[in-house]
């Protein structure tokens, strides 16, 4: 008869609990994440960071904090961003990102250049009211930059005034606005229909978040705008006479 062995007595804390089914877990999948699985973490990790951020502000927000809040290792936060600065300046190219198909939709319009730029800039001013954008806004002119935890992107590198100052040069060609430098003017547009109502929010006043407040501020602005914008028009008074001394 053939022999058996007995069988090997099983550790006390291997034993499934009484009352309780034991249940095979598989061990992860080797190998690299897949592209999905390495953007659905991205995008968990940058919301996690969006939210701390916005509530406790750059200085007070640590990776530690980002890594516990999004469940995952210290080492795998640090390998995608090797430091909160990378972690910051991602979370508003995210969001950049997010803005560009918005905008590009205003590019594609059938319009005149001058009404088109006018969009665009009207949209620049409801977007930069948003709270999500208010929050960042605040902890990046307020924290990040004065501190150097962020670098301010030059203007000819930002994807959104890059289309501004666009506009403004297709305006131009059109005849519909004076001639100069189509950066600088993007740019003082932007100052003249955006930057105040989106100040005056991050500080708490609730003026602007009402829609019929953002188009009256804005009509005065763009007005004003086209008063030292415009092309000049030369009247016949104001030619002198070649024939009089």
């Amino acid at each position: 008869m053939r022999k058996t062995r007995p069988a090997k007595p099983v550790p006390a804390s291997e034993k499934p609990a009484p009352g309780r089914l034991r249940v095979a877990v598989r061990s992860p999948r080797g190998g690299r994440p897949t592209k999905d699985e390495a953007e659905q973490l991205s995008s968990r990790i940058l919301t996690a960071a969006a939210e701390l951020f916005a509530r406790q502000g750059f200085a007070a927000t640590s990776m530690e904090q980002v890594a516990a809040a999004c469940g995952v290792g210290k080492d795998t936060l640090y390998r995608r961003y090797p430091s909160k600065a990378d972690l910051f300046t991602a979370l508003m190219n995210k969001l950049q990102a997010v803005l560009m198909p918005e905008l590009e939709r205003i590019l594609g319009l059938e319009a005149d250049p001058l009404e088109k730029l006018r969009h665009y800039a009207r949209s620049l001013l409801s977007i930069n009211l948003r709270p999500e954008l208010l929050a960042l806004n605040r902890v990046a002119l307020g924290e990040a930059m004065p501190f150097g935890g962020v670098k301010p992107v030059p203007q000819r590198q930002d994807p959104i005034m890059d289309r501004f100052a666009a506009l403004v040069a297709n305006a131009q060609r059109a005849g519909s606005l004076d001639v100069g430098d189509a950066n600088f003017i993007a740019e003082q547009l932007l100052y003249a229909t955006s930057i105040k109502p989106m100040i005056a929010a991050m500080l708490g006043e609730k003026l602007y978040f009402e829609t019929d407040r953002q188009d009256t501020y804005f009509e005065q602005a763009w007005a004003q705008f086209l008063a030292g914008a415009a092309p000049r028009q030369t009247s016949p008074s104001s030619t002198p006479d070649r024939g009089r001394i």
